[in-house]
């Protein structure tokens, strides 16, 4: 019996950016039904990927980064087709190209990288980007198919029916200052709301047990540090009744799952990475400046962002009134 033939889709990235080509995940799905498909992303992502139901297996790679992270050829024998879901290249074009040099390769084009494809548009939103590099491929994709399903795994009670405080960011510059997230959380308690804090990581930890200390918020409510892997974070967003974040991984995941947000960007543009725009259940605060995502300090736009617009907008959420 012939073996399958392997589907190879490479995405080196973290939570949010994974959650983005999810629609280009299922798009391959469809149209290679009969391929072994295998996601190269960090195996943290594992659950999460087999919770898309478009992926077979992944294949473990280190997350690249600003600090340019080499490319290194995934530890697979051969593949039919690649699909670069990494960017625009030469790089990573390179390195799948020189590994796998039989196959079908599925990307942008790049002349640089003698990779010719769908050419790169500045500004496209991340689900529609991967997913007309695929139609203009031949691949049918459809932006609109990201949601997920809630895993089959019980949150803690403490997040059931909870308002989400996700203050974390991997960079930042996207790190909104931790007085206002204070003022925030003060705001839920005072108002009737349960706050609940969540974090990754030990300087998110001691964030969030320093906000709840001066919210004047039990210790009980600080859900940072206490999730195991991916799905408990999924379980626990699937689970609130809302979340407030700035543009990060708890963000995109309310929008994969449905939960209510109130969403703080900057300095990269929610028309790229936010909530698709008819998605009235989110809430976007933005003041319209660019920066670098990647810099150590919050970027001047989101700083932009005050703490009366951010509870204006929980009060519409929570009161179940429509987006303005």
């Amino acid at each position: 019996m012939p073996r399958q033939p392997v589907l190879l889709a490479y995405r080196p990235y973290g939570l949010g950016d994974l959650l983005v080509v999810v629609p280009a995940l299922r798009a391959l799905a469809d149209s290679f039904p009969d391929h072994h498909r295998v996601l190269v992303t960090p195996a943290v992502w594992a659950p999460l990927a087999e919770l898309t139901g478009a992926v077979d297996e992944v294949v473990d790679t280190r997350r690249h980064t600003i600090t340019c992270t080499p490319f290194t050829r995934p530890p697979i024998e051969e593949a039919a087709v690649v699909v670069n879901l990494q960017g625009r290249g030469p790089g990573s074009h390179r390195m799948l190209l020189s590994g796998f040099p039989a196959a079908r390769h599925i990307a942008f084009g790049n002349a640089e990288a003698g990779v010719a494809g769908p050419a790169w548009r500045p500004g496209e939103h991340e689900m529609a980007k991967w997913c007309r590099m695929l139609s203009e491929s031949g691949i049918p994709a459809d932006p609109s198919r990201f949601r997920l399903p809630a895993p089959d795994r019980r949150p803690p009670e403490l997040a059931v029916g909870a308002v989400l405080v996700a203050p974390g960011a991997a960079y930042g510059a996207r790190r909104w200052p931790l007085e206002r997230w204070v003022e925030v959380t003060r705001w839920l308690r005072r108002n009737g709301h349960r706050p609940v804090i969540t974090g990754h990581g030990a300087e998110e930890v001691a964030q969030a047990r320093e906000i709840a200390r001066q919210a004047g918020v039990d210790d009980g409510a600080v859900l940072a540090g206490e999730t195991g892997d991916v799905l408990d974070l999924v379980a626990v967003v699937a689970a609130a009744v809302a979340v407030v974040a700035p543009d990060s991984g708890p963000a995109h995941l309310a929008t994969a799952l449905g939960t209510p947000s109130v969403l703080l960007f900057g300095p990269s543009a929610p028309a790229v990475w936010g909530p698709p725009a008819r998605e009235p259940r989110h809430r976007v605060l933005w003041h319209g400046v660019t920066g670098d995502a990647f810099a150590d300090e919050v970027d001047p736009g989101l700083a932009r962002i005050t703490v009366d617009e951010v509870l204006t907008e929980l009060d519409g959420v929570l009161a179940g009134s429509p987006a303005r």
